[in-house]
C-alpha cells in the first residue's frame, strides 16, 4: 500500500494576492483613521482632524501599499505625492458621483446616499488600485522604461 501524495495547493492569481492585500492594508487604515478621528473629536476642529488624519493616513497606506500589496522597492516623495493624487481623483469622484445624486435627487433617503457613496467608492478604489499598480509601483527596467504590469492573463481574468 502506498501513502496518499499530497493534493496540490492551489495559489491566487499575483493580481487577486495584490488586490486582497490591498484592500486589507487600505481597509485597516481606514477603520484605524476613523477611530482616530473620534479621538481627535472635541480636541481640534472636525475640519482640521479630518484633514490631519487623511494626509498621515494617506502617507501610512502609501507605505503599507508600497511594501505590501505591492512589494515593491520604490520610495520617497515623489511616490506619495502620486498616491496622493489618487487619492484625490478618489475623492472627486465620490463626491461628484454625491453632487449628481442630490441633482436628480434632492430628497434620497440616507440608505441611497450610502449606497451611492459606497458604490463610488468601491470604482474609486478599483480605479486607485489599477493606477498604483501600474503608474506609481509599477516594475521599471534598469533604463527607467516601465515593464507591463498587467499581463494578457491578467487583463483576460479582469474581463
Amino acid at each position: 500500500m502506498t501513502a496518499p501524495s499530497p493534493r496540490p495547493t492551489r495559489t491566487l492569481h499575483p493580481l487577486v494576492a495584490a488586490f486582497t492585500r490591498f484592500v486589507v492594508c487600505g481597509g485597516g487604515v481606514g477603520l484605524a483613521s476613523s477611530g482616530v478621528l473620534v479621538l481627535l473629536h472635541g480636541r481640534m476642529p472636525l475640519v482640521l482632524a479630518n484633514a490631519l488624519v487623511t494626509v498621515v493616513s494617506t502617507v501610512i497606506a502609501t507605505e503599507l501599499h508600497s511594501r505590501v500589496s505591492f512589494r515593491s522597492g520604490r520610495r520617497g516623495w515623489g511616490v506619495h505625492l502620486q498616491s496622493g493624487l489618487t487619492v484625490a481623483v478618489s475623492y472627486a469622484f465620490t463626491t461628484g458621483a454625491l453632487f449628481c445624486l442630490y441633482a436628480l435627487r434632492p430628497d434620497a433617503s440616507a440608505l441611497v446616499q450610502q449606497g451611492v457613496y459606497l458604490s463610488a467608492s468601491a470604482l474609486a478604489g478599483i480605479g486607485r488600485f489599477a493606477l498604483l499598480r501600474m503608474v506609481v509601483f509599477g516594475e521599471r527596467a534598469a533604463d527607467g522604461v516601465r515593464e507591463p504590469a498587467l499581463g494578457k492573463s491578467a487583463v483576460a481574468m479582469a474581463a
